[in-house]
């Protein structure tokens, strides 16, 4: 598979997502945090777009389909599943996916989840969180929360979906690991429950009633995550004027986030 981006791509990506940003700040943000190269190019949003991924061609040290991914695995994974706001400009996303899906059709080249540009038709594994707590690759996982800790001051409504969608994956993986019964919605509050109730307290009835309180205190944080998610979090629609949230809320809830996934993990292997 060649390692430069098809003009073509560039062009439907450069389109799409500078109409979808409409900023220049959070373009070059996306953009240097995805590892683009070089100085910031001059232009309107999309020839700055265009542009900057024709750098990533040029230099031969950059990756630029890794570049390419990074640049448009927000927009690309975002679930346009209604939300309590309404479908907004869910449609309009879509018809991007779509222009871009088809872009990278064209040569070839598919999308997948979490930022990776694939050869279209090949069969590689995708890895999707899932993937990386049932191979054990917990760095990855750690890399996932990194880039949210980094993005809180740029999108705190990504950092905090991403938050939560690793909660809801190392909750799943605990699930299918002791083979516990899948609840009938998915969202992380009722993926806690099934969890919750499989672990097990300290012998001591002291320490038992201590650990008690802590995991009622977990619960009332993963399902505050939860609830920031749906009402801010990029995953479900932002709508034209989405709750505001400031740095230090957002980095208490990824944080928090955090401290939850490492004790589910190091339970698992107690």
């Amino acid at each position: 598979m060649s390692s430069l981006i098809p003009n073509s791509v560039i062009g439907a990506v450069a389109s799409v997502i500078a109409d979808h940003y409409y900023s220049h700040s959070t373009l070059e943000t996306l953009f240097m945090e995805s590892g683009a190269p070089g100085d910031v190019p001059e232009g309107n949003c999309e020839k700055k777009c265009s542009n900057w991924l024709k750098h990533c061609n040029d230099n031969p040290s950059t990756l630029a389909h890794e570049v390419l991914g990074s640049v448009i695995q927000d927009y690309m994974d975002k679930d346009l599943s209604p939300s309590l706001f309404g479908s907004g400009n869910n449609d309009k996303i879509s018809e991007g996916q779509k222009r871009i899906a088809n872009s990278l059709a064209k040569n070839n080249l598919s999308y997948r989840p979490n930022g990776y540009i694939t050869i279209a038709g090949s069969n590689p594994i995708t890895k999707t969180l899932e993937d990386f707590f049932k191979t054990g690759d917990f760095s990855s996982i750690e890399k996932e929360f990194e880039r949210a800790v980094k993005n809180i001051s740029s999108d705190p409504h990504a950092s905090i979906t991403a938050a939560c969608s690793i909660i809801e994956s190392a909750l799943k993986f605990y699930i299918e690991k002791f083979d516990l019964a899948m609840p009938k919605k998915l969202n992380v509050i009722d993926l806690w429950g099934v969890v919750r109730s499989n672990l097990t307290l300290n012998s001591d009835p002291v320490l038992a009633a201590d650990q008690h309180k802590i995991l009622k205190g977990l619960s009332s944080v993963i399902d505050g995550v939860g609830a920031f998610r749906s009402h801010i979090g990029s995953a479900h629609g932002r709508g034209n004027t989405p709750p505001s949230i400031v740095e230090v809320e957002a980095r208490l809830a990824v944080n928090a986030s955090h401290t939850i996934v490492v004790f589910v993990m190091e339970y698992l292997n107690a």
